[in-house]
């Protein structure tokens, strides 16, 4: 098992640190390039989700980044924060569903991530904060065709 933790503050210029470092830190088990895309989606729903509903904007925010991998090449991802929580998970997880209209928000950051991610979990409620927990088997490259 490998596992690097990560946290900053909830500064949106911190968002492309954030995804760009968690796939510095997979190259060693060579994703493909849509691996690579996809996970770091992934983390850009989950950190920009935190920024915007967590913490409602806030800088001041920590946002935690958990990354895994394991001899299978599996990956595990946590994005925590300690923001607002929320209240109505279920609620959160419809598609177009946003409680952010007026920022033009297109309501889709948990559809993605429950796309993307072979297992994926929101843990949360009013106050709280939120943890986004996801898993991903990774296959690496393909060898190209000769």
């Amino acid at each position: 098992m490998n596992e690097m933790t990560l946290r900053f503050f909830s500064k949106p210029v911190n968002e492309p640190f954030a995804r760009t470092s968690v796939v510095a830190f997979l190259m060693p088990l060579n994703p493909s390039v849509e691996e690579i895309m996809e996970i770091k989606t992934m983390v850009a729903e989950a950190v920009t989700n935190a920024m915007i509903h967590g913490y409602e904007g806030r800088e001041d925010g920590v946002i935690e980044i958990k990354a895994a991998y394991d001899e299978n090449r599996t990956l595990t991802l946590t994005v925590q924060d300690e923001g607002c929580g929320i209240a109505d998970i279920e609620l959160a997880m419809q598609p177009l569903y946003t409680s952010k209209a007026y920022l033009e928000r297109s309501g889709m950051g948990m559809t993605i991530m429950d796309t993307f991610a072979d297992d994926f979990k929101v843990n949360s409620s009013e106050g709280n904060g939120c943890i986004v927990q996801m898993r991903k088997q990774l296959h690496g490259q393909t060898e190209p065709a000769h």
